[in-house]
């Protein structure tokens, strides 16, 4: 709630008290006018100057008798949908295609896309629609209204995504491809491999959204004689003569599902923004393997071992302990477990660097007395 009151406070100023109560006042106004408007509109169709009251249940049974769905509603949803899917998998991958075409050093290339994206926007849905549906009808291609809708989808939604993702990769701050550029990548490398992705990633709340309008351009498929959902309420409606009863059936399924898009264009970008924001607590790193997160040894000699390089009164230490780590990421450096162990070719090496002995585990047994282990053992006390 806090962070929505910050984000209209950047858009507008916060109202004062004066202000709040006129906008009050307002929504008040505004919903007894509302209000007034539904009752008029209920009036009018309860009592028409000439036909049939329209509230009565007689027009609306037909339009919720279960048959309606199953005969009807259902499959022309279904319809919807497969047409939907296909306009948007065909669209994203459209718009993929000539968005990058567009950002291409080749100007031949970038030319080429500018033209088909410029084309496909600028000419109307239905017009497209029309043209594919009689070019199809023409060459005999099977199912020509089916394949004209979901073509005319692709190229419209197509364009609009290529403009989606030719406005993610100049959002993008410069230094991106500066970068890339310094590293040695060429244009197109840099293009492909470092900015189209980040556009793609910031852009899929913006193509959810478009999701809606693929969903709602459907409908238009039904002047193609298209059997989509709102084709089959016009039949079921002129079938019992309630056409206004089942075409607000129509359009009570047709909110529900883009109100359910809409939510997931809502979720999708604080999802997003939850998997990308970065810790909010620091973890401390190992000083000596910030340089080089992949040594164990620098990870693990400098979270035990505090001393200096000399001790009092003698030369270097010879320290030969080594670590074996299941885990060398920093990020994971205090949860990192190793395994100490001694270096048996130096026999210095297993006595203890803080404590000047050898571990219990090294210590000479009374049975092992006169083996080579406990043997090799003394003598490097006995020489240290």
């Amino acid at each position: 709630m806090a962070s929505k009151k910050n984000e209209s406070s950047v858009l507008f100023d916060q109202p004062g008290p004066k202000g709040l109560r006129t906008i009050r006042i307002a929504n008040i106004v505004a919903a007894v006018v509302f209000a007034v408007v539904l009752v008029l509109i209920l009036m009018r169709l309860a009592a028409p100057p000439d036909g049939e009251n329209q509230l009565s249940w007689e027009l609306w049974k037909p339009a919720l008798e279960p048959e309606a769905w199953t005969d009807f509603y259902l499959p022309g949803l279904w319809m919807t949908l497969q047409a939907s899917i296909l306009a948007v998998i065909g669209a994203v991958a459209f718009g993929l295609v000539f968005g990058i075409g567009r950002l291409l050093p080749n100007p031949v290339l970038r030319g080429i896309s500018a033209v088909v994206v410029e084309f496909c926007r600028a000419v109307p849905v239905l017009l497209l629609m029309i043209f594919f549906w009689r070019g199809f009808a023409f060459l005999g291609v099977g199912n020509s209204s089916y394949w004209a809708v979901v073509l005319a989808l692709v190229l419209y939604n197509g364009s609009v995504v290529a403009e989606l993702v030719r406005s993610g990769v100049g959002n993008l701050p410069s230094g991106q491809r500066e970068a890339s550029l310094a590293l040695g990548l060429t244009e197109t490398q840099s293009l492909m491999q470092i900015e189209v992705p980040q556009a793609v990633f910031a852009m899929l709340p913006a193509a959810v959204t478009q999701l809606v309008v693929v969903l709602k351009d459907t409908a238009l498929g039904s002047i193609i004689m298209y059997t989509d959902l709102l084709q089959e309420s016009r039949r079921l409606g002129s079938m019992y003569f309630n056409i206004l009863q089942t075409l607000v059936v129509a359009a009570v399924i047709y909110f529900v599902f883009c109100w359910l898009l809409s939510r997931l264009a809502e979720w999708l970008p604080e999802r997003m923004r939850q998997r990308t924001a970065a810790p909010t607590e620091v973890e401390a790193v190992a000083p000596i393997a910030i340089m080089d997160p992949s040594n164990v040894n620098q990870i693990a000699v400098a979270k035990e071992v505090d001393e200096k390089m000399f001790t009092a009164g003698a030369g270097p230490r010879q320290y030969h302990v080594h670590h074996r780590g299941s885990n060398a990421s920093i990020r994971q450096w205090r949860r990192t477990r190793y395994m100490q162990g001694y270096d048996e070719t130096h026999p210095e090496s297993q006595v203890d660097p803080q404590t000047m002995e050898f571990p219990e585990l090294f210590k000479a047994k009374p049975k092992d007395a006169k083996g080579s282990d406990s043997g090799t053992s003394g003598k490097s006390a006995k020489g240290e």
